[in-house]
């Protein structure tokens, strides 16, 4: 099986596909998008580094606060922390309830942050603040691993979960090349099953502002930016002026490629390489390296769908994705939901 041909099958079978079609309804075109642009089109977005400077004059990025101010009605409501149980049978838990002032990480509470690191290059040290958050994947292994058919893409671009069908097992962190969704215990569907058995509560990440989008709005983050770092549009013009900034500054792109190619570039006048190193080590000096959270930026990683496990995994689990989807519109539609 080619690899073109393995990629169709997977966005034809995984149940996740049907799922945004069921869960979210189509986007209006943004104001902003160019007249050529209609209905269908897919949107996204470019970071620009030689322009983002981790807004040094604030004690938070504004994207950051943005995107919390934005979002905040969105965030987990879980039980109190003494009741949420471990997550069986590991004598662990995921809970960020005392910690959701935390504006340096990722986490179910915060989900822009903007890294910082000194890279050299061409003979001098280079400050880079990277703004990060979902990337948004053109053929996102989140979406189609997910068990419970949670996660879907939608037409217009945007990664999102479904957080009322999220059990938060977690396999979408696990396919990710950065690791971004966090899990908040405590909260969701499985706390109505089976709290003490069964998933760890819902995962939480960036769905590029969705709600906005479906009003023709730009993203929180794009239009807080003070510097005009990052750019919102179609996502074929977005491609093409990240390559001409790229050509400008002499510089690099990363997200055209990676995981197959995301809906998020960046622009970066050092190489990524040096980057994604500087991060490995800042990383490695956290007390818990392993922790998520502190996304890295591998070059050239590829998408865990276009290997045979990858494959298998997904037939495996669309049978229980469309099952779970079928018994959640069933029960939206007895509620008198949409």
């Amino acid at each position: 099986m080619s690899k073109l041909s393995r990629r169709e099958f997977l966005k034809r079978s995984a149940v996740s596909g049907a799922a945004a079609a069921v869960i979210m309804s189509g986007l209006n075109k943004p104001a902003h998008a160019s007249a050529g642009a209609g209905k269908g089109v897919q949107y996204g977005t470019i970071i620009d580094l030689t322009k983002c400077d981790g807004c040094s004059h604030l004690k938070v990025p504004a994207c950051v606060t943005a995107c919390r101010q934005e979002n905040k009605s969105k965030f987990p409501k879980p039980v109190p922390s003494e009741e949420i149980n471990y997550y069986w049978p590991h004598k662990k838990k995921e809970d960020w309830q005392d910690k959701k002032q935390l504006t340096n990480r990722l986490t179910p509470y915060n989900w822009t942050t903007v890294q910082k690191v000194t890279v050299e290059h061409n003979g001098r040290e280079v400050e880079v603040h990277i703004p990060r958050r979902c990337m948004h994947c053109d053929n996102p292994p989140c979406a189609n691993i997910c068990p419970f058919g949670a996660q879907g893409k939608t037409p217009e671009g945007p990664v999102v979960i479904n957080h009322d069908l999220c059990f938060g097992g977690a396999k979408c962190r696990t396919v990710c090349p950065w690791g971004i969704p966090a899990r908040q215990a405590g909260v969701g569907l499985y706390m109505k099953v089976a709290p003490q058995y069964l998933g760890g509560g819902v995962m939480y990440k960036c769905d590029l502002c969705y709600h906005r989008i479906k009003k023709g709005q730009v993203p929180a983050c794009v239009e807080s930016c003070p510097r005009g770092a990052i750019t919102f549009g179609p996502r074929e013009e977005i491609k093409q002026l990240a390559k001409e900034r790229a050509k400008e500054i002499g510089g690099y792109i990363y997200g055209e490629n990676e995981n197959g190619g995301t809906s998020t570039l960046y622009v970066s006048q050092v190489p990524f390489e040096k980057i994604h190193q500087q991060l490995a080590k800042q990383k490695a000096g956290q007390p818990n390296p392993e922790a998520p959270g502190y996304p890295l930026m591998p070059v050239n990683v590829g998408n865990y769908l276009d290997t045979a496990n990858g494959l298998l995994t997904s037939m495996l689990v669309a049978p229980v994705a469309g099952a779970a989807l079928a018994g959640y519109t069933a029960y939206k539609k007895m509620k008198g939901g949409e």
